[in-house]
């Protein structure tokens, strides 16, 4: 009898040894697999689910079992996956988005929706173009026609506005409208930089606007799509050490959304939408998503509608950082979409200059 006693002790000991050693193993490969996870920004964002008052009450509760539970504490087991794993077990995104091609793009966290704004419409990267093909399709371009005059050079440059891909085009100022690319400045995002360049310029703030050709500057390095973001930041720094009065950095892109997506009717006018994208793999991050949330609600305020949000991304849908560590005050903006034409885009950077000016100026409410 006491061997067979001995024997059920020691197996007993034995699964929980096995246990305990399948435990430590799993969460040494999650911390050595999603480390990355860890950052203080997330952890944040995961404990701002937990309502406080609802942890005082659970507490409460431990000891008064009258005290009714509190439907706003999210299980500890959903808490736990999520924290250690970017696991929502209410989310079949976070258990397939690496599986299936395209989900991951969904991962995009809506910090603000703007009208009409949900998972099933937020910003779409164009394919990475054929860089060997743009050249020769610029010669086919018919050219724009930019409505604003040239105003005074302001010694004091405040603003820089540039461009991660250049290339970026509307197919209204194509005459080939099969394409979505161009190194034509007066076709692509270019355009859009240098009119909002000018509306801020009216209103007294200086801006300096990078036009360079980044397809020709990655082709003349032997770089890739892929390092755009790493360009762009060399012309960010470079123009931070050559002004050092620079405050605010604006990288225009424009969205692949369709048209129905990227437009606004708005005092019987018609406008490209806005999106903000803000990377929150860096310190600055929550400064910057203040400084990109406030614009979008001052928009708001004065063109319903326009904005269409603020968009969070991370390391796994998208570059995460876009050179938004270098400032408190930077913005990545889809400025509408590829349908959009230029009656459309100069009103929205004529709007965008209006709110930005106020905001600059110490008249937007706080």
């Amino acid at each position: 009898m006491l061997k067979s006693s001995n024997s059920t002790t020691t197996f007993i000991n034995f699964l929980i040894s096995l246990t305990i050693l399948i435990i430590a193993t799993f969460l040494i490969a999650v911390f050595i697999s999603f480390n990355s996870t860890f950052s203080s920004a997330y952890i944040k964002s995961v404990l701002n689910k937990v309502n406080m008052q609802s942890v005082l009450i659970e507490m409460l509760r431990s000891e008064a079992h009258a005290i009714p539970p509190s439907e706003d504490l999210p299980p500890l087991t959903e808490l736990s996956l999520d924290l250690m794993i970017n696991i929502k077990p209410k989310d079949v995104r976070t258990l397939l988005g690496k599986e299936i091609p395209g989900l991951a793009l969904y991962h995009t966290e809506i910090a603000v929706a703007g009208q009409g704004t949900n998972i099933a419409n937020l910003p779409i990267e164009s394919p990475p173009p054929k860089f060997e093909l743009l050249e020769e399709t610029d010669e086919n371009k018919q050219d724009a026609q930019d409505k604003s005059a040239p105003k005074p050079d302001i010694k004091n440059k405040a603003v820089f506005i540039y461009h991660s891909h250049s290339w970026e085009a509307f197919k209204p100022l194509l005459k080939d409208q099969k394409q979505n690319s161009s190194n034509n400045e007066k076709m692509n995002v270019l355009i859009v930089g240098d009119k909002l360049k000018q509306e801020l310029e009216t209103k007294g703030i200086g801006v300096e606007h990078s036009s360079k050709n980044v397809t020709k500057e990655l082709k003349s390095r032997n770089w890739n799509y892929y390092q755009s973001y790493s360009l762009s930041r060399e012309t960010v720094q470079e123009a931070m050490a050559n002004h050092q009065k620079l405050k605010f950095f604006i990288d225009i892109h424009r969205d692949s959304q369709p048209k129905k997506v990227t437009t606004a009717d708005i005092h019987q006018k018609k406008y490209a939408k806005l999106f903000f994208v803000v990377g929150k793999e860096h310190k600055n991050y929550e400064k910057n998503r203040t400084f990109a949330e406030k614009l979008h609600h001052d928009l708001e305020k004065k063109y319903p509608g326009l904005s269409r949000g603020v968009v969070v991304k991370g390391e796994f849908d998208g570059d995460g950082v876009y050179n938004q560590d270098l400032t408190e005050h930077a913005l990545l903006i889809e400025f509408g979409g590829v349908d959009n034409d230029l009656t459309e885009l100069y009103n929205s950077a004529e709007a965008l200059a209006d709110v930005f000016s106020e905001y600059y100026w110490g008249k937007s409410e706080i």
